[in-house]
Parts: C-alpha cells; sequence; structure tokens
C-alpha cells in the first residue's frame, strides 16, 4: 500500500521513522548540545538558480558537508540524513541535482522512481547532469559553504554522494582540490569508465582521502571496478577506503527497498572516520 498524501509506502514510511529515530541518536561534537538551524536556501550557478536544504549547529563554525542525493533526488529522507550529520558536528548541504528543471522535492519517496512514470519523469532531467555541469555545480556549491558563517573556513569541506551522486563526489574534490579533503561514495554508480574523464581517472587531480562503498550486487556485475578504484588510488597517493558490503545497492537510504539499517550504520561509521580528518 502506499500513502498518496507522502508517496511512501508503508515499508518505507516505517523505515524513514526509524531513520528519524537515529538521527536523534546521533554521536559527535554537537549532538545533545546544540540545537540545529535548517532552511531551505539558494544558490547562484552558472546554470540558474539551486535549491537546496542546508542544516548545521545553531551556534558555532564547523565543516562544511556537501550531500549529493541518489536518483530520486533532495526528499525527506535526506534531510533526515544531513540533520543526523549536522548533530555530529557539520554544516550540511543537501543539493537538489534536479533543479534545472523543478524545486525540490521532484519525488517524495524512492518507490516514486521504480514506476514507470516517475522513471520517465527523472530521464530527461537526468540527461541534463554531466560532468560539466556537475563540476559548475561544485565550484559554486563550494563557494556557498565558504560564505557561510556556520562553517569553519580553516577546516576542509566534505563531500558524499548516493548513487548517481557517488561519482560527483569524486568530481567536486577535483574541481575544488585546495578546500575539498574527503568525498565519500555509498553504492556509487558509474564510478570506472573508459573516458578520459572517468571518476576514477581524477583522483590524482585531487587532495582528498575517499570512501568507496560498493553494493554487492553492484560488484557483482562489475566486479573489476574495486580493483580499478584501488589502483587508481594508489598510483595517484590518495589515501582510500575501497569496500564491497554485504548489501544491496541502495542499502544506506531508508526509503530505498535494499535499506539495510546494521550495514548502514557501519557505513554511518565509517563517513563521520573519513570527515574526523577534515
Amino acid at each position: 500500500m502506499c500513502d498518496e498524501t507522502t508517496g511512501l509506502t508503508r515499508r518505507e514510511f516505517t523505515a524513514l521513522g526509524a531513520a528519524t529515530v537515529l538521527a536523534g541518536c546521533t554521536g559527535g561534537a554537537a549532538a545533545g548540545s546544540a540545537e540545529l538551524r535548517e532552511d531551505m536556501v539558494g544558490i547562484a550557478t552558472a546554470d540558474g538558480m539551486a535549491d537546496a536544504f542546508f542544516v548545521h549547529p545553531l551556534k558555532g563554525a564547523y565543516p562544511g558537508v556537501i550531500l549529493w542525493p541518489d536518483i530520486a533526488g533532495l526528499r525527506e529522507v535526506k534531510k533526515i540524513m544531513a540533520r543526523r550529520l549536522a548533530a555530529a558536528g557539520y554544516a550540511v548541504l543537501a543539493v537538489n541535482q534536479y533543479y534545472r528543471d523543478a524545486p525540490a522535492p521532484v519525488m517524495n519517496s524512492f518507490s516514486e522512481y521504480r514506476t514507470p512514470e516517475g522513471q520517465a519523469k527523472i530521464a530527461p532531467m537526468r540527461e541534463k547532469i554531466t560532468p560539466e555541469t556537475v563540476t559548475r555545480d561544485a565550484v559554486a556549491y563550494v563557494a556557498f559553504l565558504d560564505g557561510q558563517a556556520a562553517v569553519d573556513k580553516g577546516r576542509k569541506i566534505g563531500t558524499q554522494g548516493y548513487c548517481m551522486g557517488g561519482p560527483y563526489t569524486v568530481r567536486t574534490a577535483a574541481t575544488v582540490p585546495k578546500r575539498v579533503g574527503a568525498a565519500a561514495s555509498f553504492h556509487g554508480a558509474g564510478l570506472v569508465g573508459d573516458q578520459p574523464d572517468s571518476p576514477h581517472r581524477l583522483l590524482g587531480r585531487a587532495q582528498a582521502s575517499y570512501l568507496f562503498a560498493i553494493a554487492r550486487n553492484d560488484d557483482a556485475k562489475s566486479p573489476g571496478d574495486k580493483d580499478a578504484l584501488r589502483k587508481a588510488a594508489d598510483e595517484a597517493d590518495r589515501s582510500a577506503e575501497v569496500e564491497v558490503y554485504p548489501a544491496d545497492h541502495g542499502w544506506c537510504v531508508a526509503d530505498s527497498p535494499a535499506y539495510d539499517p546494521a550495514q548502514a550504520e557501519r557505513a554511518w561509521d565509517r563517513l563521520l572516520a573519513l570527515y574526523s580528518k577534515l
């Protein structure tokens, strides 16, 4: 069954509730000791005005983070994830990658994308997201963060992405190498390819440390990707954690049918370890 007012299936609604509880049980610098401020913000990019969700502790300055959503875009589950990270002591910008076509939420849940109508809606929007547009957007998002009082400019910026957002983190790190110090990809798609600007070929252009958390079914389809990422990181002399998780594509996101709370928590712990060095 699906709630027509939210677009969530019963299973997604339950998982989203669990994710909300987890967001209130975060360890970290700000957890339990600071209130959060959150706003929908507009960011001028080379291609227009992007909307994004910006959340951070009410007082103080913290490392900035850019969160790139999965294919279903910026929606409530991504805001929950951003709030949890903010409570751990970060100023988090969760972006709407589809801003060229519509403000967020383009979809309210992952189940909407799984319908023929949802996939048809997303397809033309997704075509406008290219390596070049991601690069332009990354410059604008880093500049936005560096213009905020809640962001500690003395520390590096982190970036994390899910599914289609995974390679965007690599491009962000390569585009603004002096500011981005960590990039994490969770069940990322399209990280390894034959193109000269394939994400795995960009690691040497960055000054970041990496976390590549790979889904087991993605690994089964492309078993050589993990080795290519490991080799590229070694050749670039970049610190990188490359691991295949015993979970399927989408396991980190509460409204995904593959959501695995235990493995999502493992990935969360590794993300915090990565960001602790910012």
